[in-house]
């Protein structure tokens, strides 16, 4: 390794000059092999190909991005915020979405929004400063004005995983959560026969508020009283469903039944009520929504509505780059993934 004055080691620098001289082609040859995408038809032979790609692992070659960039308009790069890490439900969402952005020969930036308005924002803001080809929004707060000025000031595609943005142009990927709670809170009253039912919602968030309301519908066309201490508040994490739940079963009435806006959340309640001595289910039941692994993994096994996050995500990027690729324009488009109730032993 050769050093600079300084002793510090200078770097190598490995050109597309050098991967063409080892492969015996062009650079141009080169050019065109490793700038493939399934969008672009390359008349190069198989062996060709290879004869490039064994150089450029060889030599450990890395494109220069900023340079291609700059020649095509293409950054390669796309970018995805998600809510919150800690949430399974967001790994399998996030794992589909670089499967496809690497078939398609993108990486793709993720950032973390936590569930604040201040971080959403300050995602938006960051996407006008830095240029990628396209964005994956999950977002919480964000309102069609901010979401309009995005797409205004870098005219990229945006998929977004909702049905609120339509008046903006992006394509929506969503699950009908509100439909989905509603259907469920039924099935505890008509098939468990439970009448004292609390919910757990996340106030000052649009699915947290929509699932409580769609929980207060069901509860009020069956006739059933929906007291304000069984109407309460997390922030989407287990410790938020330990807290309400040991506050919810001190009552001097405690639920029988405990409906929480997510999984992570309901896995709280169930850990708090074995530590009481309680029964899951048979002295307070408890629901879920999302159907992370862990659902289907602790004992009881979590009764909870499935959103199936991988099929989301794969809506979301090939949605996405339908659009950054051309192959689809035009006014907005909404995609549903269903949910469904998966009923397993905790309710």
């Amino acid at each position: 390794m050769s050093r600079a004055k300084n002793g510090q080691p200078t770097r190598i620098t490995i050109t597309m000059k050098d991967v063409a001289r080892l492969a015996d082609v062009s650079q141009s040859t080169v050019s065109r092999v490793l700038s493939a995408s399934p969008s672009t038809a390359v008349p190069i032979s198989e062996e060709t190909a290879q004869r490039i790609n064994d150089a450029v692992k060889q030599l450990g070659y890395y494109p220069n991005l900023t340079a291609r960039a700059l020649r095509s308009q293409k950054t390669h790069m796309i970018a995805m915020m998600i809510a919150d890490i800690a949430n399974p439900y967001y790994h399998f969402m996030v794992r589909k979405v670089q499967e496809v952005a690497r078939q398609h020969n993108y990486d793709v930036l993720i950032s973390i929004s936590n569930h604040e308005q201040d971080n959403e924002l300050h995602f938006i803001e960051a996407m006008m400063r830095r240029p990628v080809d396209g964005v994956i929004l999950t977002p919480y707060h964000l309102t069609d004005v901010e979401l309009s000025k995005l797409i205004e000031r870098t005219n990229v595609p945006v998929t977004v995983l909702s049905r609120r943005f339509t008046s903006t142009g992006v394509d929506g990927i969503y699950s009908d959560d509100g439909l989905a709670v509603y259907e469920a809170t039924q099935w505890l009253i008509r098939e468990r026969k439970h009448e004292r039912i609390a919910f757990i919602g996340v106030p000052g968030t649009r699915p947290g508020e929509r699932r409580m309301q769609a929980f207060l519908k069901a509860m009020k066309e069956a006739g059933l009283p929906v007291p304000a201490k069984y109407q309460k508040g997390g922030d989407f994490g287990s410790e938020a469903g330990e807290k309400v739940m040991r506050e919810l079963m001190a009552l001097k009435t405690p639920p029988t039944a405990v409906f929480a806006c997510n999984d992570l959340m309901a896995l709280g309640c169930i850990a708090v009520a074995q530590d009481l001595g309680l029964r899951v289910p048979e002295d307070v039941a408890v629901m879920g929504f999302d159907d992370i692994p862990e659902a289907a993994r602790m004992r009881p096994r979590l009764t909870t509505v499935a959103q199936h996050p991988l099929e989301m995500g794969e809506k979301l990027a090939q949605a996405l780059f339908e659009r950054i690729e051309g192959k689809v324009s035009g006014s907005a488009r909404l995609l549903e993934v269903p949910c469904k109730l998966m009923v397993r032993e905790s309710a």
